[in-house]
């Protein structure tokens, strides 16, 4: 295996284990934070792919979600937060489909965490707005 395999898989490991810190309960706007963070060590380790043309496209993708996120802690309004939701699920399914696509394994892992972590902050602010709205 190559030194820079490893060095992947190294970085891939340390994304997945920052994720997981995600679970622990904490407030919305503290997961979105870490959230945003883990994205951000995201792009880091997507600017090392030898690719030009996969570099660029999950910097799109990734970007898009940072918006879409960005864009739901803004919101307030329930039925916008849902669309937000909606949305933020769907760029996250195209970042792993095209981690998938590519057949990069190490990329898939880590964007397959994102979505799940993404997921889990969109439906804790659902619940949040929810339950504020009883």
């Amino acid at each position: 295996m190559k030194k820079r395999d490893l060095g992947k898989i190294a970085a891939g490991a340390a994304l997945g284990a920052g994720l997981g810190i995600l679970l622990a309960p904490k407030s919305g706007s503290e997961t979105r934070k870490e959230l945003n963070k883990k994205i951000h060590e995201l792009l880091d380790k997507v600017k090392n792919i030898d690719s030009k043309e996969l570099k660029n496209e999950f910097n799109d993708k990734i970007n898009e979600l940072k918006e879409k996120i960005k864009d739901l802690d803004k919101e307030k309004v329930l039925k916008i937060a849902k669309t937000k939701s909606e949305s933020i699920k769907e760029k996250a399914d195209n970042l792993v489909n095209l981690a998938k696509e590519k057949g990069n394994a190490i990329l898939e892992k880590s964007a397959t965490e994102v979505r799940e972590n993404a997921i889990s902050v969109t439906k804790k602010v659902l619940d949040k707005l929810e339950s504020a709205e009883k």
